[in-house]
């Protein structure tokens, strides 16, 4: 297989990955009875991150990867299960929003630039190209 069908490939594994995290949360989120106004109101509340944009594409690539890795809400969900049962739902509104956008194309940023992520270019020139 050519190098550019393995990336081809891949992507398309990491998406159907953010795709099944998605649905994954969304269901648990609906097995706890989490209330639906808290998260339609939170969901895109990880976008934020994108803030750090306006200063450089360094702190907004960083604070960005920092809001969309899985680490953090996995982190939360385990003090929720543990100590602070309200953490949960919390948990699992981040993660849906997480495989939301790895379901779409979007991936942890790199410094160079907003539209460069480990899932491939994003935008305009990302649709023209392939």
């Amino acid at each position: 297989m050519a190098p550019a069908a393995e990336m081809v490939t891949a992507r398309w594994w990491l998406r159907a990955e953010g795709m099944a995290l998605m649905i994954l949360a969304v269901g648990a989120y609906a097995g706890l009875g989490g209330n639906w106004w808290a998260f339609a109101l939170l969901f895109l509340a990880p976008d934020l991150t994108m803030l750090g944009y306006l200063r450089d594409a360094r702190l907004g690539a960083a604070l960005y990867n920092a809001g969309h890795s899985t680490i953090g809400p996995l982190a939360l969900a385990a003090a929720g299960w543990a100590w602070w049962p309200t953490a949960l739902p919390l948990a699992l509104i981040w993660l849906a929003h997480i495989g939301f956008d790895r379901a779409l194309g979007y991936g942890l940023k790199s410094p160079v630039g907003f539209g460069v992520t480990h899932l491939g270019r994003v935008g305009r020139r990302a649709e023209a190209s392939g």
